[in-house]
Order: C-alpha cells, then structure tokens, then sequence
C-alpha cells in the first residue's frame, strides 16, 4: 500500500508550513505529498493567513523537495481554463523532474467562488465543463511534437493548438478522477483516469464506486486493473489515548467520530484499520489528511509504527 500524506491548506497555512510537511513526509518515506485546491476556509475561523494558490505551491515544492510526488485532491475546473491548466501541470511537472500527479474535479464549494469572483454554474454544466477539460488536458499532453491538437466542445474550443509545453513524464502525469456519481464520473474516469479516489466515504460506498468503475471499464473495453483504486481519510494516531485526545482535539474533531470514519487510533488499530479497507475496498494507496500542518510529529510516527506493516 502506497502512504500519501493529504493537506488542506485553506484552513490556515503558508507556503512554509506545507514545505515543512512536504520535506518531513519525504524524508520519512511517504510515496507523495498532496494538497488540496481550495481559495476559502471550509468551516468556521478567519483562515489566516489566507490561501495558497495550489499550482504556485506545488511549483515551489518542485523545487524544494527532491523524491516525493506531489499532486492535487483535486482541482476544480472552474477555477482554470484547460489549456493554460495543462501548460500549469506541465510545467510544474518538468520543474519537478516527472513527479507531479494531476486530481480533477467539477468544483463544489459556492462561496470560495462568491468570495474571489469565480462562476459557478449549475451542476450539470459544472460537470460538462469537467469532462471536456479532462479530455482537452490529456488531449493537449498526448499530442505528439510537431502536430497540433483542435477541439470543438460546448463549452470550450481550441484551433491549431502547438500543445506545448509537454510534461516530464510521458504520455503525461498520472491523472486522478474520483467522486460517488453513479454513472457519468464512472464512465469519465475508465475513458482517462489512471486512479480513481473515494474521499471521506465508507468502505461499502467505496467498494461500490470502484465496481462502478469496472463495469464501466468493461463497457468500453478497458483492462479495469489498470485503474489504481484509492482512498482518503482523516487521520489521528497517536502513541496512547491522551495523546489521541489532544490530536483529536487540535482538529475539533472527537476520538469517536474518527475511530468510526478515519484511521484514528494507536499504530496496531491504524494498521488493522487500514488493512481491512485494503481487504474489503481493495483500495492500493491511501490519502491520510492531515489536518494539523504543524504536526510534524505524527506523519514521523506513522511511518515507523504504520508504514512498515503493510508495504
């Protein structure tokens, strides 16, 4: 099982905060280091400093840290046109060196989008704008040097387009497609996702959605191994249980509620926890969200008591 660790920088981080995080997970052996692509603080509390725009971030990161892949969960096509996101990707990528991971999504949160001037149409065009990015991104990235690349969708249309600059790895960054939708975000990642991720779900809503995903594999006849299955869960472990509550209660959240929906515990609970989902959900990689950017001490503790049972 691969071990990301999941950040959610709108709720109050600078860019050295997450460059901490970032540089801890990869010295500790964590296989990616993932942010979130959010301009508003979710919840209660001012959300100082304020936002970090993902791409800017990520773009430092590459620079900054030399091992770890780094990624968004996800970014949202409302808040990019597609050709300068694939430009954006591409050249992160580069910078980078090939570690960069690209999550997308159709957007949910209206008032980030009331608060810095963003539209937000209804969902359905919300989503027909998501699935024609998708397409025009790996599109744009697959064009081979020398050809031009052209689209005409509804929403968006590109002409003669050099579909430059291309990324490090080829034939592009591995694309994350995730969500419950029953049959549209099933069929849009078998057509381009290379892993589908269930956030915040149970294992039986997951195990679901990635048998969803197969059938919709098979409908196009698409090999549905090829499609690596993962799942994100707010994470709290600790070495005992005052240690459990004061964690628990850093993030506003009770020792119960994340025992129920998260990987909370002590290290053999966590390890026990996660190797049910793998065994049930047959999820590859989990996302750990990691709520408190300052606690460095945790992602540490993890890798050492955790990491080591389930490589």
């Amino acid at each position: 099982m691969d071990f990301r660790i999941f950040t959610e920088p709108q709720q109050g981080a600078t860019y050295q905060d997450q460059l901490r995080v970032a540089r801890t997970a990869e010295d500790a052996g964590y296989d990616a280091f993932f942010r979130s692509d959010h301009y508003l603080r979710i919840g209660e509390g001012s959300g100082e400093p304020g936002p970090t725009d993902a791409w800017a971030t990520l773009a430092g990161l590459a620079l900054q840290t030399s091992t770890i892949r780094l990624g968004t969960l996800v970014s949202p096509a409302t808040f990019r046109l597609p050709g300068p996101l694939a430009i954006i990707v591409a050249q992160v990528d580069q910078m980078a060196g090939g570690r960069v991971e690209l999550g997308m999504g159709s957007g949910w949160y209206a008032d980030e989008h009331a608060a810095y001037g963003i539209p937000f149409p209804p969902l359905p065009e919300r989503f027909d704008r998501y699935a024609e990015q998708v397409e025009i991104v790996t599109g744009l990235w697959r064009t081979p040097l020398g050809q031009r690349y052209s689209f005409a969708g509804r929403h968006y249309q590109l002409t003669d387009s050099p579909a430059l600059p291309k990324p490090a790895q080829q034939p592009h960054p591995p694309l994350i497609i995730g969500g419950t939708g029953a049959r549209r975000t099933p069929m849009l990642a078998a057509q381009f996702a290379n892993e589908y991720n269930v956030a915040f779900s149970s294992i039986e809503t997951t195990k679901t959605q990635f048998d969803r995903v197969s059938a919709a594999c098979s409908e196009i006849g698409r090999d549905p191994a090829e499609i690596r299955r993962s799942a994100a869960l707010v994470v709290a472990v600790a070495r005992d249980e005052a240690e459990l509550v004061r964690r628990a209660e850093v993030i506003g959240r009770t020792v119960e509620d994340l025992r129920a929906n998260g990987i909370a515990g002590l290290p053999a609970e966590a390890v026990d926890r996660l190797g049910t989902w793998r065994a049930h959900a047959g999820i590859e990689r989990i996302y750990l969200q990691l709520l408190d950017l300052s606690d460095l001490d945790q992602i540490e503790l993890i890798a050492a008591e955790v990491m080591p049972q389930l490589r």
